[in-house]
């Protein structure tokens, strides 16, 4: 038993390392990921990396091609817009009975997301300039918070894992939020007030707009020409 608890916990470890490495840019877009060379990287067993490759590939962070292996998720025009249809429909599903079902505990919980992200740093002061690691993680528990009233786990599974897919997205465009005309902390705040007003209706309908809004902002930077990143 514990031999089995101590390799889970390093399987952990090799996710969330492979996982920042992935949203942080050392691997783009589209690379492959290399058995033999990651195993004697993260100093781990075949089986321990293929399990952390197997969460991030159901995150929609890699993909696995039969024949090809792992590799980095391309990102594209397509894709994201394939991927912001699927959370409009599913992460508002979610977030209307997150709303009808929570609790206080769910009440505080989105508050206390909320507080910690309006509170950390949002960009980086060094070139290029990027989202701070820090807020990126801030951001994606207030949106998580958000969700975690549902009581269908698996409704709240499936919505998480598209926001997760989301993130690669939102790491490799140009920062957003700071747009003329865009009050992004003001978005955020009037989703979480209406949450806690109880107002589904408006509660979804200010959340789908915060998603679509974000969509368009990324397909009018950078973010990709051709699948391919640009440059």
């Amino acid at each position: 038993m514990a031999t089995s608890k101590a390799k889970q916990t390093r399987g952990d470890l090799v996710y969330e390392r492979l996982r920042g490495d992935i949203l942080g840019g050392r691997y783009l877009p589209g690379d492959r990921l290399k058995f033999g060379a990651l195993a004697a990287d993260c100093d781990v067993s075949m089986s321990v990396l293929r399990e952390a490759l197997t969460r991030l590939s159901l995150e929609g962070l890699v993909t696995n091609e039969a024949n090809v292996g792992y590799a980095v998720t391309e990102i594209s025009v397509p894709r994201l817009r394939e991927l912001t249809d699927a959370r409009l429909e599913l992460e508002g599903l979610v977030f209307g009975r997150a709303i009808g079902d929570g609790d206080l505990a769910w009440e505080s919980s989105v508050v206390a997301a909320h507080h910690q992200m309006v509170g950390t740093r949002y960009l980086t002061g060094d070139e290029p300039v990027r989202v701070t690691d820090d807020w990126a993680r801030a951001h994606a528990a207030f949106h998580r918070a958000l969700l975690e009233g549902c009581a269908n786990k698996k409704l709240l599974q499936l919505a998480n894992g598209l926001r997760d897919e989301a993130e690669l997205y939102r790491r490799w465009s140009q920062p957003l939020g700071q747009e003329k005309n865009r009050d992004l902390d003001g978005e955020h705040r009037r989703i979480m007030e209406l949450a806690l007003a109880r107002d589904a209706l408006g509660a979804v309908s200010a959340l789908r707009e915060h998603i679509s809004h974000t969509t368009e902002l990324l397909v009018a930077s950078d973010i990709a020409v051709d699948g391919a990143v640009a440059t």
